[in-house]
């Protein structure tokens, strides 16, 4: 029997791909939209106090449930039993939440009408405590959204859940295929798009002196921007340290970038 002639194609399955019946159960829910585990108590509070997310199940210790929200309950365990189910090294605190992925939003949703709210853009960033930073310190300074590369940004899951404490809850993430068209967009919707380099002589404060909301564009520790997505931007900035010192850590950077950023305006 022959497929419709408008049928769609499936893309050539690499070679090397393992099969997704062989994958580990923890990698074959992150790339199948499947259930995660958060840990933690600010990640799994904040996921639970999310109406966006879809709680599956809810683990804790005797003593973690008592800060459990009233009417919410869970599956009491010993702190062991709760480590068993999660990653090695997982500092849960004694609750655990097991839940399905946060939905990314559209960049024009979240961020076409423009107002002084800031929009933070990751190049390339693929370390899970860089990423949960980040979002961690746009919370803190309400930027409006984080912008994230598709297929090359960590899931929004378990350490990096952790890192953010809850502020993946509270900041819409965006996934884009093409950065650099994300940044064009923004250009056209009212946004001073700057681009953080070490080499410009140019000075982030020298940047924010421009009324508009910005959108900070950060890259990788080592790698920095590529040189399309910095080519993308209206301005390229650097934030001054010490001669001694060569860069900063890019959540680092990303705190200072939106602190000075949400003072400006």
């Amino acid at each position: 029997m022959t497929k419709p002639p408008h049928a769609p194609r499936r893309p050539p399955r690499p070679a090397n791909a393992i099969p997704a019946d062989k994958l580990p159960r923890r990698q074959f829910e992150e790339e199948t939209g499947g259930p995660s585990w958060l840990w933690g108590v600010h990640a799994s509070l904040a996921a639970l106090a999310n109406p966006a997310r879809r709680i599956e199940r809810i683990v804790a210790t005797r003593n973690a449930a008592q800060r459990l929200p009233e009417g919410i309950e869970a599956q009491i365990l010993d702190p062991g039993a709760i480590d068993g189910m999660l990653p090695p090294g997982a500092v849960h605190q004694g609750l655990a939440v097991r839940a399905f992925p946060l939905e990314p939003a559209e960049l024009e949703a979240v961020c076409k009408d423009a107002d002084t709210r800031s929009v933070l853009i990751l190049d390339g960033v693929t370390d899970p405590q860089n990423v949960g930073a980040a979002f961690r310190s746009a919370a803190a300074f309400g930027a409006r959204a984080v912008v994230l590369q598709d297929r090359k940004s960590p899931p929004l899951t378990g350490v990096l859940a952790k890192a953010s404490t809850g502020a993946i809850e509270l900041v819409p993430h965006v996934r884009v295929v093409n950065l650099s068209r994300a940044i064009e967009s923004l250009r056209e919707w009212g946004y001073v798009t700057v681009a953080l380099e070490g080499e410009t002589q140019h000075t982030l404060a020298e940047a924010l002196t421009d009324p508009r909301p910005v959108a900070l564009v950060l890259g990788a520790e080592g790698k920095g921007l590529r040189p399309s997505v910095a080519e993308s931007c209206e301005k390229r900035a650097r934030i001054p340290i010490a001669p001694a010192m060569e860069s900063l850590n890019v959540s680092a950077a990303a705190a200072i970038a939106l602190y000075e950023a949400a003072r400006a305006r």
